[in-house]
């Protein structure tokens, strides 16, 4: 047997019997897999979002299975998954309120005064690391899309420099949320009421000087309100989506226009 051949009988050797030893070790190393988490695994959608508060859903899966979790905390999949899971452990009955993200700015191009042309990094988070931000409200919308970016449904756009949501496709994954660096997003629950398309804490002055739009903290939304549910602080308008019955009074009193009946 010449050199060639033997160094090729040999390699086809240790190939052979690594395999043999790959296959052992599959079988006697194999983690046994967990029937009801496979189940409900399937059940999930898949987005691996993590707005249920675990590591996708191999963890949410793990969690339900293992009693650690109960169902309904999957946005995506919303009440249906929710009740088939349930219906599956032999749980309770989920009831959900479904829920959209909402983006709390108005600056768009046509409202805000430029403040300087940024250069670099085409993302919101670098951006607001170097510049802060394009327009001088300091609190405004960057535009440059990092929420678009990170949802995987379709649902967000920049439209004249200020990000956008279309609520027919929103699944409520809270990605955006977390994307944005100025925290201009939200979610909030599907129902009549009012939301403030604002998010500077500025002084009126300070605000008016910067955005055509922006919330002067003047009170009269306040003032109006007979249901206790919005109330200004650190110069900006917030709602109680829980007490606001969706009457549109602070909508018609805001000077500002900064205030949108949603659902």
């Amino acid at each position: 047997m010449n050199e060639i051949t033997f160094a090729i009988v040999l390699v086809t050797g240790i190939g052979l019997l690594s395999g043999i030893i790959l296959s052992l070790a599959s079988v006697f190393m194999a983690v046994p897999k967990d029937e009801k988490e496979e189940k409900v695994r399937a059940m999930l959608p898949g987005a691996n979002c993590g707005a249920c508060g675990f590591s996708g859903c191999d963890g949410y899966a793990h969690a339900l299975a293992s009693g650690k979790a109960k169902p309904g905390l999957c946005t995506v999949g919303g009440a249906k998954v929710a009740n088939d899971i349930a219906a599956y452990l032999g749980a309770e009955t989920v009831k959900m309120v479904p829920h959209v993200s909402v983006v709390h700015c108005l600056g768009s191009n046509d409202n805000t005064v430029d403040r300087a042309d940024y250069e670099g990094i085409e993302t919101c988070a670098a951006a607001a690391q170097v510049a802060g931000s394009p327009t001088l409200c300091h609190y405004g919308c960057i535009g440059l899309g990092d929420c678009v970016k990170a949802c995987a449904y379709d649902a967000l756009s920049v439209r004249n420099g200020v990000a956008m949501v279309e609520p027919e496709n929103c699944v409520a994954c809270g990605k955006c949320v977390a994307a944005c660096p100025k925290h201009l997003l939200s979610l909030v629950p599907v129902k009549k009421q009012a939301v403030v398309l604002c998010s500077s804490c500025e002084k009126g002055a300070a605000v008016m000087k910067v955005c055509k739009v922006g919330c002067i903290g003047c009170m009269r939304c306040e003032k109006t309100c007979k249901y206790d549910a919005i109330h200004v602080t650190d110069f900006l308008a917030h709602v109680d989506s829980e007490k606001c019955v969706g009457c549109g009074e602070c909508v018609s009193v805001c000077p500002r226009h900064i205030i949108a009946l949603k659902g």
